[in-house]
């Protein structure tokens, strides 16, 4: 399970970091709740939303795993927690790239009929970078 959950956080984050917000959508349950320490809570279309908006920008995101960081466990007759940190960096026009933020991260996947998709995430501990 460890190398199916790590190998989903890997697509769902190279959607991200190329903008494909088709693709990314694929991953979240249209029942997405998302708990950000920050931010409040947001559920699937307020997400998809800043997605898109976040994609117009001529400021640009990347995620990052902090290698080491994934944990995956077992959830009994649902699917899977996925922990672990990440940073965030940012390439504003005509900069360099820089270390915006890390946080850390619990991602919730329910398998249904053999597709994994993210019912919750909850985003905290967050440190920013820039200012």
């Amino acid at each position: 399970m460890y190398d199916s959950i790590a190998h989903l956080d890997s697509a769902f984050f190279e959607a991200f970091n190329k903008q494909d917000i088709s693709v990314l959508k694929g991953f979240l349950s249209e029942g997405l709740e998302f708990y950000h320490d920050m931010g409040g809570v947001t559920n699937y279309q307020q997400n998809i939303d800043a997605f898109e908006k976040t994609f117009l920008s001529d400021r640009k995101l990347r995620r990052e795993l902090v290698k080491g960081s994934l944990e995956v466990y077992p959830i009994k007759d649902y699917g899977a927690v996925e922990t672990g940190m990440h940073r965030f960096y940012v390439t504003e026009k005509g900069e360099k790239e820089q270390l915006s933020s890390e946080a850390k991260f619990v991602h919730l996947w329910q398998k249904i009929y053999g597709t994994w998709k993210i019912t919750r995430i909850i985003s905290y501990a967050h440190l920013e970078h820039l200012k």
